[in-house]
Formats: structure tokens, C-alpha cells, sequence
């Protein structure tokens, strides 16, 4: 995995498209979407989107949520099951309550001076999400269960040692680890002690994103 120096604990944004107006199907299938995340806290699979559309191919699924995400209304990387994240009920904004000291107690704050904007964050086009499977990650406060936004990476050159990454390693798919490269070799590690470091000579190693944000659910 690729370190980060800002790991978010919370993720809450909303994506923007110039045409981001949806058609009655692909409305449809966003409205069954948001009741069935709301009820069961995770997306559903390929096959019980076309059972519930009345659809006998995933093709038309597939091509509504490709429209879903150009348009800012998911997150959701195709081929990889339960990615899918809804971002169009989320807020544009996190308000900023005041000012916290490092060292002492503060007055408590008793009004919203301003909001985070991150607005100009999710505007980064290919942003995808990927849930956390184990507990590898766990001192790098990112558990089992967790979703992960990941940023992709468009130039192996700007990775630096301890971002955490997810890879493709062969034999093994898509893991999150920290990164670290020493000449041609690279080392993914773990944050806990538990898991043993993965090897590898660079051009075996496929770095799809960098770490972006870290949303648990309540």
C-alpha cells in the first residue's frame, strides 16, 4: 500500500458533471440502489441489480452504472464486486467549528465559521472505491470492512516510500499495503506485525491507486 501524510476518517462528498441529469432507467436503477445500501450497508451484486430491473443481461446494468459514474452520481470500479459507492446524498461541504490547540483545552465552538470544500478533490476524474478485506492495515487505522477511495496513479514517478497503495501482485490480486521502492525491488508492507512483507521486482507489481480517504461505516 501507498502511505498518505492525511488520512481521512471520514469520507462525505458530492461528484460534479457539466450533464449530470439522469434518464427514467438509469434514475430507476440509482433510486433501488440507495434503498438497498441504506437497508443491507453494501452494495449488490451485478445479478441482483438485473433481478430487480427485470433484466436478463448485465449488459444494460453495466452501461447504467458506467452513465451513473460519468455523470458523478457513484463511485464504482467495473469488474471489481461491491465497489459501488452512492455520492449524489452525500454533502459538498464538512463545516469547520473552530480552532482546536495541540497542547491545552480551548473554548468550545458555538457557531459554523466556515465549510471544507472538497469539492475540487472529487473532480479528479477515475477516483474509484474498493472494500477492505482483513485486518493487514489495522495500525494504519483502516480496518475490516472499511472502503477505501483510491486515487489513480498516472505516473509511477510520483510514488514516494509509505504511501499506501493498492497493487496487483500476481497470484494474490489487489492487496493494500504501504509502498516502499529500493532500485528494482518493491516491498509492499503490512501495518501489522502479523503479515510478512511481499517482494517483488517493480515490473511484477501493478499500482493501481494511492490512498485518497477512509470511510467506516457508524
Amino acid at each position: 500500500m501507498v502511505g498518505t501524510n492525511v488520512l481521512l476518517d471520514a469520507w462525505i462528498a458530492v461528484a460534479s458533471s457539466p450533464d449530470n441529469s439522469l434518464t427514467s432507467a438509469q434514475q430507476e436503477l440509482y433510486d433501488w440502489l440507495a434503498d438497498y445500501i441504506r437497508v443491507n450497508h453494501h452494495s449488490p451484486s451485478i445479478r441482483q441489480m438485473m433481478k430487480a430491473m427485470g433484466l436478463r443481461s448485465p449488459a444494460p446494468i453495466q452501461s447504467r452504472l458506467r452513465h451513473l459514474q460519468e455523470k458523478g452520481w457513484i463511485a464504482w470500479q467495473e469488474g471489481q464486486a461491491r465497489t459501488l459507492q452512492l455520492l449524489k446524498d452525500a454533502f459538498s461541504g464538512i463545516p469547520v467549528l473552530g480552532a482546536v490547540a495541540a497542547g491545552g483545552l480551548v473554548e468550545t465552538f458555538d457557531d459554523v465559521q466556515e465549510e471544507l470544500d472538497f469539492s475540487s478533490v472529487l473532480q479528479t476524474r477515475g477516483l474509484f472505491a474498493l472494500t477492505v478485506n482483513g485486518d493487514s492495515m489495522i495500525d494504519s487505522y483502516i480496518a475490516d470492512g472499511d472502503t477505501v477511495l483510491m486515487e489513480p496513479i498516472q505516473d509511477s514517478a510520483s510514488l514516494r516510500n509509505g504511501m499506501i497503495v493498492s497493487a496487483m501482485v500476481p497470484g494474490s490480486g489487489t492487496t493494500l499495503k504501504h509502498f516502499f521502492r529500493k532500485g528494482s525491488l518493491i516491498r509492499l508492507e503490512a501495518a501489522n506485525p502479523a503479515y510478512d512483507p511481499i517482494e517483488l521486482e517493480a515490473d511484477q507489481v501493478q499500482v493501481q491507486g494511492k490512498l485518497l480517504a477512509v470511510w467506516r461505516q457508524a
